[in-house]
């Protein structure tokens, strides 16, 4: 009996292999996301810097709008979350689901925190070691949001429950009334931080719509109105409003449509949580094939890991190959040449991670026992983990 055949026969007849799959694209478009639009590329102290092929090839910039798909996985978030807790205690549910999301990142930040003092004796430049910080430690922004927005299930169900999938509309106000007070004619007198109270209103907008989902409140209908209007308004916020077209960080860009999220990724999430949910028969009948769904339950596993790591992988394939001076790792990434060869390292990479997940995996699966196991070794990695995280804040 072959894997999938295995999967397959131990997948509930009631799984809802379309919520996996949306789950598993999202982290896909985050792992390929990262290596298409950000390289690596050392300066004159040998040290690696960031470096955007947006910069010179600004056209591109649309694209991003297929990569970036973690209003998908906010959608599930809320669907899932909306369907577990039921009449379950809060505190429990809530505690369990938390400890899953945040094991993995205990174990990569405490693996860099022993491992930072070893790299920097060995010689590898400050430089490089401060870009890897950033690399890693910048997407977990969004395991603390989606933390957030868990916790605040019960008011989301409660909402929904009123209001139905109008229960967004708020959140949408909200965003759109800061971005007016952020890059209208009276920007120079509102302070920096006003943007910071978009953080959880543009990201909660998938979630919320994942409880409606949940309780049968996103009809066809509504999800194609959703993308009819997502679709439209990222039209219009570029061509007449000014907004970047990238949906991520282009280094040297004057405004960055996602860090905090602007009204534009709220737009873009219309679109692709519409599209997910007229999709959904669909992309569930093409995952009953068991070769495409074994790929899809077995990165499931260990979707968090592969979040926590993939930017350690592209830290590691490029420092390791430097010495070689590769085309599409270590040159500046200025044109179609570069974008073709980086696409052909993509597997590279890919083989990479997988190495990296597969060493990390059991820190995603509970760790009962494994304190014990571990005796000192728990402790100093839950040391290291605390003095990595002050020295990042």
């Amino acid at each position: 009996m072959t894997l999938a055949t295995r999967i397959e026969a131990a997948t509930p007849a009631d799984r809802d292999r379309a919520l996996d799959g949306l789950r598993a694209l999202a982290v896909i478009g985050v792992v390929v996301g990262h290596f298409l639009v950000m390289a690596l590329v050392p300066d004159a102290s040998g040290a690696l810097r960031v470096k955007s092929p947006l910069t010179a090839l600004p056209d591109f910039a649309p694209l991003s709008w297929a990569l970036q798909l973690l209003a998908l996985f906010f959608l599930v978030g809320g669907y899932s979350a909306a369907r577990s807790l039921g009449a379950r205690e809060y505190g429990p549910w809530l505690r369990r689901r938390l400890i899953r999301l945040t094991r993995p990142v205990v174990a990569v930040t405490a693996l860099l925190a022993l491992s930072f003092p070893v790299l920097a004796a060995l010689g590898v430049p400050a430089g490089t070691l401060r870009t890897t910080t950033a690399l890693v430690v910048q997407p977990l922004w969004f395991i603390a949001v989606y933390g957030v927005v868990t916790a605040l299930t019960p008011v989301a169900v409660a909402i929904v429950r009123r209001l139905g999938v109008w229960a967004v509309a708020p959140l949408v106000v909200i965003v759109a009334v800061v971005d007016a007070l952020r890059y209208g004619p009276w920007a120079d007198g509102v302070p920096g931080w006003i943007g910071l109270v978009n953080v959880l209103p543009g990201w909660a907008f998938a979630y919320v719509l994942g409880v409606a989902w949940a309780q049968g409140r996103l009809p066809r209908r509504a999800a194609v109105w959703l993308a009819a209007v997502g679709a439209a308004l990222l039209v219009t916020l570029v061509l007449w409003f000014g907004y970047p077209a990238s949906v991520v960080g282009v280094p040297g860009s004057g405004r960055v449509n996602s860090h905090p999220p602007s009204l534009l990724v709220v737009a873009l999430a219309m679109a692709q949580c519409g599209l997910a949910v007229l999709g959904r028969e669909r992309f569930a009948a093409l995952l009953r094939e068991p070769r495409r769904w074994a790929a899809v339950a077995t990165l499931n596993l260990v979707a968090m890991t592969v979040f926590c790591w993939h930017q350690v992988a592209l830290v590691l394939l490029t420092a390791l190959t430097l010495p070689a001076d590769l085309p599409g790792l270590h040159q500046l990434p200025d044109g179609l040449g570069w974008a073709g060869w980086r696409l052909a390292w993509l597997p590279v990479h890919c083989a990479v991670l997988a190495a990296l997940v597969w060493g990390a995996r059991r820190f995603e699966a509970p760790w009962t026992g494994m304190v014990k196991r571990l005796g000192p070794a728990a402790v100093v990695a839950a040391v290291a983990f605390g003095g990595y995280a002050v020295a990042v804040l």
